[in-house]
């Protein structure tokens, strides 16, 4: 993706802390050159120096078929904001947004094993709901089993990664806390984060 270098995030910290709070991203393979996409939650694994995105499709959606095959793309982005030219000093600007982003490139690979997809299920309700883990050992194993055989799990092991932080850093100081002060009172859950990371940008976090 085009990253000015004023808005590159470099962090690898803030990357993996980013992608593991905004986890419901987009995967990208290809098929015959033409881009196929799905919208999925993802666990976020480190290994000593290595990253892997884990996750399952349907077994209907077909993309699991040509995923092995080349490069896969993950797109972690979620907050957003549009930013007024009424939170500017001078006349002479225009309308912008604001966002952060995260592109994530890797080789993929199925899980097949039953194991380890039976694991890859339990660390993803213990990831989104702990609670339903109770619930979920004690529905019958036939029912288990049913769920188990219409999904494809895969890992990818990730092996670059590209981060955008856009949050006016080619403002002034008091431009960007008006901005911030601008966000904050929105109602829109979205604005509110982006003034979050925003605060953080200037205090250098």
């Amino acid at each position: 993706m085009y990253i000015p270098p004023l808005n590159k995030l470099t962090d690898k910290t803030k990357i993996i802390a980013f992608m593991k709070r905004f986890s419901f991203a987009t995967i990208i393979t290809a098929k015959n050159n033409i881009p196929v996409a799905t919208h999925i939650p993802f666990l976020i694994k480190e290994d000593t120096d290595k990253l892997f995105l884990l996750g399952h499709f349907a077994k209907q959606n077909e993309q699991w078929k040509d995923m092995e095959d080349g490069t896969t793309l993950v797109i972690f982005q979620e907050p957003h904001a549009y930013i007024s030219p009424a939170n500017y000093e001078k006349e002479l600007n225009v309308p912008t947004w604001n966002y952060i982003s995260v592109h994530a490139y890797g080789k993929a690979s199925l899980i097949r094993q039953h194991d380890e997809l039976l694991h890859l299920l339990e660390c993803t309700i213990n990831s989104f709901e702990t609670s339903y883990m109770q619930q979920w050992n004690h529905l019958p194993q036939k029912y288990r089993e049913g769920q188990m055989e219409g999904i494809v799990g895969f890992k990818i092991e990730v092996t670059g990664l590209q981060a955008k932080e856009k949050l006016s850093q080619n403002k002034t100081t008091n431009e960007q806390k008006k901005i911030i002060e601008t966000l904050s009172e929105s109602n829109h859950a979205n604005e509110q984060i982006i003034a979050e990371y925003m605060k953080q940008n200037l205090r250098g976090e």
